[in-house]
């Protein structure tokens, strides 16, 4: 095992890709000075940057992938995606299906997601419930180092379109950039997981399987289910209930598409008890499919949904409110309970 920072893990995992098959390439926005090790690795032609043009080169990266070529294309940000949007559902996620299977787009998108530190509703969003929605995209978001290089790994080997995202507040290189000497006003006090930020990653590097989750904590009473941050603020919420003599459970999907249903009825029937923690939107997102995957197999169990419920404000009290906080998930425990 060999202790390693988020970012660390992820980068592990591509440059392993990279130095495995010279079809793996990387491109985006600012790349080659984020990943100045990969650049010096593998040089500028396999780490290129990009211009501020996310439609252009992620269409760049569709036709590279099916040319042949194993692309991991990097928007900086996964609101910023919504510019490449006709690339993605309507090319990338089609051709594999309109080709009878015979036309594969092996291509990784790798954008960051998420909020907690005060840049609002146009830069803090996470989006996967919308990426989700589409046939032949899969998202993945992880929580730990390992998971982020395992993920990767799984994502770079498959042949379909994987959305990678990675939290802002688990990427070292974005708490620097976000909360350093350039932005001397913001704070992230407790809000950073020291768990996710930095752990234990087994070596040599193993993917893992896309659409499994893994079991955080035990509990019987009640079981909390989230993906990327969300995971440890559930983790935060289940010792607060423990002190009250509540035993929760805390599963980490780490893929929204495909999203582990087994383990999710599986928790379900053995508690009793669901609350869905998600940082995006409340409608028409993971917690609405976490209960319809409740509801279609007939498991018997309350639940309650913890989500953004309308835009991301600014104010960072405002902003702590508005996304799924310890508070809010204990309180809706409490609920059920």
């Amino acid at each position: 095992m060999t202790e390693m920072t988020y970012g660390q893990a992820i980068d592990a995992a591509l440059g392993e890709a990279m130095a495995r098959d010279e079809r793996v390439l990387t491109w985006g926005e600012d790349v080659q000075l984020i990943h100045r090790d990969l650049v010096a690795r593998f040089g500028p032609t396999r780490v290129r940057d990009t211009p501020i043009s996310e439609a252009a080169f992620v269409y760049a990266g569709v036709g590279a992938a099916m040319g042949g070529l194993r692309p991991v294309v990097e928007v900086m940000l996964v609101d910023f995606l919504t510019v490449a949007w006709s690339a993605l559902v309507n090319a990338a996620a089609k051709f594999r299906d309109f080709s009878g299977g015979r036309w594969p787009v092996p291509l990784v998108i790798r954008a960051r997601c998420g909020g907690w530190y005060g840049d609002g509703g146009q830069h803090e969003q996470a989006l996967w419930g919308s990426l989700a929605s589409t046939p032949g995209v899969t998202v993945v978001c992880p929580s730990t180092p390992a998971d982020a290089a395992g993920l990767m790994l799984a994502a770079i080997e498959t042949d379909d379109v994987v959305v990678y995202l990675e939290h802002k507040l688990l990427s070292e290189r974005f708490l620097d950039y976000l909360g350093g000497s350039s932005r001397p006003t913001i704070d992230f006090g407790d809000l950073v997981p020291s768990e996710g930020a930095s752990g234990p990653v087994r070596q040599p590097l193993e993917p893992t399987p896309l659409g499994s989750s893994v079991l955080r904590r035990s509990g019987s009473d009640i079981g909390l289910v989230s993906v990327g941050v969300g995971v440890h603020r559930c983790l935060q919420a289940a010792e607060v209930l423990a002190e009250a003599g509540v035993s929760a459970a805390v599963l980490d999907l780490r893929s929204i598409h495909p999203l582990d249903v087994q383990a999710i009825r599986d928790l379900a029937a053995e508690t009793g008890r669901i609350v869905a923690v998600d940082e995006d939107y409340i409608r028409g997102g993971l917690t609405g499919e976490i209960a319809a995957t409740l509801l279609t197999a007939g498991v018997s169990s309350s639940y309650r949904r913890v989500a953004v419920e309308s835009t991301i404000p600014f104010a960072p009290a405002l902003e702590y409110q508005a996304l799924p906080n310890p508070e809010r998930i204990v309180a809706a425990a409490r609920e059920l309970l």
